[in-house]
């Protein structure tokens, strides 16, 4: 259940591993012959495969897929290229905001010449929320450009030398970052997280990357953080809701970046290949890859 490209993709590689595949429901003949399900969002009537055993979401994230009926697993797409880009996007929006330039694009948009103090990396303290397989790597880079790194995460175990808060302690976390990245999965614990008390945690004048998942911030705190100085500006690749409408606010404020939800684009070849992998290790009684824990929801 997807695009006609990436259709045209997977049923070559799918016949290049002598695997058979079904493409959109329209052309299912047998529904009990369906044993996996690579989709976004799985149909309603879900329950007419009797013998689903797997649900692969092809994108990295699965907040969109609802319970899935008991005894069926679900995957999440996992690719090295997702994560790469993921990386690419953030470390180039904490620059970005490290230098000022949301503040020089708007500046140039108005013809406007004016310079900045520069900070020197030391000087910028960045909490990445979310050590995981992209915010570790994210964590890293940063990391080796000299800038303050720390990390947050559900079980706030360390990692490479990185200090990582746990969820007890976020306050100490978000006091002790003044440039925030969040790349954390969607899950009861984290939507609408970033709220009034939230942002009021920060430093007055940080700056904010978000590559989590939209709903996880609330606009409305989001600007009344920004005209408080609590947040000096921000890059977004997630909005609430998402789209935005045409008219909301977030398109027009010159504090803010933001980006369509492209950090990554699944490839559809490395999609193809991790649904056969799923395939093979639901098959041979291995661990499926990405497999998603519904008590975490990740």
């Amino acid at each position: 259940m997807s695009t006609q490209e990436r259709a045209e993709v997977w049923q070559k590689l799918f016949a290049d591993a002598d695997e058979e595949i079904v493409i959109g429901e329209a052309a299912v003949v047998d529904h009990d012959a369906i044993t996996h399900l690579a989709c976004w969002k799985p149909p309603a009537d879900i329950g007419r495969y009797r013998n689903l055993r797997v649900v692969i979401s092809v994108g990295a994230g699965v907040d969109q897929v609802p319970p899935l009926p008991e005894g069926v697993n679900l995957s999440r797409t996992l690719s090295p290229r997702i994560d790469q880009m993921v990386c690419e996007w953030v470390v180039m929006s904490a620059l970005m905001l490290h230098r000022n330039m949301v503040t020089y694009i708007d500046q140039a948009s108005r013809g406007i010449w004016k310079p900045h103090a520069n900070l020197m990396t030391r000087e910028t303290r960045i909490g990445v929320m979310g050590m995981g397989r992209v915010g570790l790597p994210v964590a890293r880079c940063l990391k080796n450009m000299g800038f303050h790194v720390s990390g947050f995460s559900r079980s706030g175990r360390p990692n490479d030398g990185i200090t990582t808060y746990g969820a007890r302690d976020m306050d100490v976390f978000l006091a002790d970052t003044n440039l925030l990245i969040c790349l954390l999965p969607l899950t009861d614990d984290t939507r609408g997280l970033m709220s009034d008390a939230f942002f009021n945690k920060l430093p007055m004048g940080s700056r904010l990357v978000h590559a989590g998942r939209g709903a996880q911030i609330d606009m409305t705190a989001l600007r009344s953080a920004l005209d408080q100085g609590r947040i000096e500006s921000a890059m977004l690749d997630v909005t609430n809701p998402e789209p935005l409408p045409e008219n909301h606010w977030a398109w027009a404020d010159p504090r803010i970046i933001i980006t369509p939800h492209i950090a990554s684009v699944t490839d559809y070849e490395d999609g193809a290949r991790h649904v056969l992998e799923v395939i093979d290790a639901d098959r041979n009684g291995r661990i499926i890859p990405g497999l998603v824990d519904s008590t975490l929801g990740y």
